[in-house]
C-alpha cells in the first residue's frame, strides 16, 4: 500500500551487523524514537542481522523489548529472509544471471557494500524517501547525559533543495549555482580508535605504518600528498567530544564523513549501488565520491559517532580476516582510483538535467578501468609482505599466510570491479522490482 495525503513521509534507519550488538539495538531504537517523534516521519529501523542463530536469538530478544513508539516499525531480517527476498526481486527484474547477482547482493563472504546495497532495495520495497546508515561496532555521544543522534540533520537536510536546506544549517558555504539541486548526502564522522585498525602497526614502527598506509594512494601521487594521506587517513573527527552544534552546507568535504553516520536520499542510491567487493574494507564509500564529484549538495554536521573495536579483529582467525580485507583495499585501489578521477573530469556531467545521476557513465568508468595493469597491485603486495616481515610476531604470520594467495588476490580485486560494473547496469531494474514486491508483499 502506498502513503495516502498527509502521511509521515517514510525513512529507512538501518544497522547491518554480523556480530553481537544488542546494545547498539537499544540504542538506535532510541534514535529511531528520536526521529519519528520530532520530524513527520515514520521509521522502518532495518537490522540486516548476519549473526549467528545463538546471537541473532539474542538480538531478537532486544528487538522484543524496544519501547512500542509511535511511526516506528521495526524489522528484524536473518539472512534466509533477505535471500527469499532477494530472489523475488531478482527474478521480478529478469536478470540474465539471477545466481550471479544474488552471489553480489548476498556473499558468503563479508561485504560492507553489498550488505548497504541490501538496505538499500529494501529501503525501495518499504516506500522510503531515505536512508540513514549505523554500524554495530559504534555508539553516540552524549551531551548533558542525552545522546546525541546524527538523524537530526540528516532529516532537516535530506530532500530538500540546496537552497532550502540553508535554513537548516548553522554555515552556507553552498555556491548559489547548486542552490535547485537536492541534497543527497548528510554525514558525520566518528571519534575514538581509528576507523581502521592499523594503530598497532603505528605503535610498534611509525615508519612501517607511513608506509603501509600510504600504499593506498594512487602512485602518481607527489611525495607531499601522500604523506598529508598518511597524515589524514582513518582519524576522523579526532577525539574532541560534542559541544555545540555545526553542520555545513557545501560541496562536501569527504575526508570528514564515515558511513557509521551517513544518510543518502533515494534518488542517489535507487541509482548507483555500492561496490559489492567482498573481503574488502572500504567497499561502502563510493557514493561519497559521486556526490563530491558530480557536484551535488550536501550537509557535514559534528555530531560524530563513538568508534570502537570488537576484540576478535586482534587475535588469531579474526586478526588475519581483518588484515586481509586492508590487504584486499589496498589492491581495490588499483581500479577505483582511476574511477575517482574519470568521476572528477567528468563533473557536471554526470547528472542529468533534472540533476539525477548518469549511472551507465559510472559503469563505464568501472567497466575501462578492469583492464588496468597489474603491475601496481603487484608492487602492493611485495611492500605488504616487507613491511610486516619487518615488524615481525603475528604480522610476519600473516605475510606467510598472504604468499600462497597472492595470485588469487589480483584476480579477485579484478573481479570486483566487473562485477560493480555489472551491478550498476542491473540496479534500476533491481529498484523497480523491490518497488513491485513491496506493493505486492504489503511492505511498501
Amino acid at each position: 500500500m502506498s502513503r495516502g495525503p498527509g502521511s509521515p513521509r517514510r525513512i529507512c534507519l538501518t544497522l547491518p551487523t554480523n556480530r553481537a550488538c544488542t546494545a547498539t539495538i537499544a540504542d538506535i531504537g532510541a534514535e529511531a524514537a528520536y526521529a519519528a517523534g520530532r520530524f513527520d516521519v515514520e521509521v522502518h529501523l532495518l537490522i540486516l542481522d548476519s549473526s549467528d542463530d545463538a546471537t541473532f536469538a539474542d538480538h531478537a530478544k532486544a528487538v522484543d523489548v524496544l519501547p512500542a513508539v509511535p511511526n516506528v516499525i521495526v524489522h528484524h531480517f536473518d539472512e534466509e529472509r533477505q535471500r527469499a527476498f532477494l530472489r523475488e526481486v531478482i527474478g521480478r527484474s529478469g536478470h540474465a544471471e539471477p545466481e550471479l547477482l544474488l552471489d553480489l547482493m548476498l556473499p558468503d563472504a563479508v561485504s560492507y557494500g553489498a550488505c548497504t546495497n541490501r538496505a538499500f532495495l529494501l529501503a525501495a520495497a518499504l516506500g522510503c524517501a531515505s536512508i540513514h546508515r549505523r554500524d554495530s561496532d559504534s555508539g553516540y555521544q552524549t551531551l548533558d547525559g542525552e545522546p546525541v543522534f546524527p538523524i537530526h540533520h540528516e532529516l532537516l537536510s535530506l530532500g530538500r533543495s540546496g537552497a532550502e536546506a540553508a535554513d537548516g544549517v548553522t554555515e552556507n558555504a553552498l555556491d548559489p549555482v547548486h542552490g535547485r539541486k537536492p541534497v543527497s548526502m548528510v554525514g558525520g564522522s566518528f571519534v575514538g580508535e581509528l576507523s581502521v585498525d592499523v594503530g598497532e602497526i603505528k605503535e610498534i614502527d611509525p615508519a612501517v605504518y607511513r608506509d603501509v598506509v600510504s600504499l593506498w594512494a594512487p602512485p602518481e601521487w607527489p611525495q607531499e600528498e601522500v604523506q598529508g594521506l598518511v597524515e589524514e587517513s582513518f582519524i576522523g573527527a579526532g577525539t574532541e567530544p560534542f559541544s555545540v552544534d555545526r553542520s555545513v552546507l557545501d560541496v562536501p568535504d569527504i575526508w570528514r564523513l564515515d558511513m557509521c553516520n551517513i544518510g543518502f536520499d533515494r534518488e542517489l542510491y535507487e541509482r548507483v549501488p555500492l561496490p559489492p567487493a567482498t573481503d574488502t574494507i572500504g567497499s561502502d564509500y563510493f557514493l561519497l565520491h559521486v556526490v563530491r564529484h558530480a557536484p551535488l549538495p550536501a550537509v557535514v554536521h559534528n555530531r560524530h559517532i563513538v568508534n570502537f573495536y570488537t576484540p576478535e579483529r586482534r587475535t588469531g582467525s579474526g586478526f588475519t580476516a581483518y588484515q586481509l580485507r586492508f590487504v584486499k583495499f589496498l589492491l581495490s585501489m588499483l581500479y577505483l582510483h582511476p574511477v575517482y578521477f574519470d568521476l572528477e573530469e567528468a563533473g557536471p556531467a554526470l547528472l542529468d538535467p533534472q540533476h539525477r545521476v548518469r549511472a551507465a557513465t559510472i559503469a563505464g568508468f568501472a567497466r575501462r578501468t578492469a583492464g588496468a595493469d597489474r603491475a601496481e597491485n603487484v608492487r602492493r603486495l611485495d611492500a605488504i609482505d616487507r613491511c610486516y616481515r619487518h615488524l615481525g610476531g603475528k604480522y610476519a604470520e600473516f605475510a606467510d599466510h598472504l604468499l600462497p594467495l597472492r595470485q588469487e588476490l589480483l584476480d579477485r580485486a579484478q573481479a570486483d570491479i566487473e562485477h560493480f560494473a555489472l551491478l550498476i547496469d542491473a540496479w534500476r531494474p533491481l529498484v523497480t522490482a523491490s518497488r513491485a514486491v513491496g506493493r505486492t508483499s504489503g511492505r511498501a
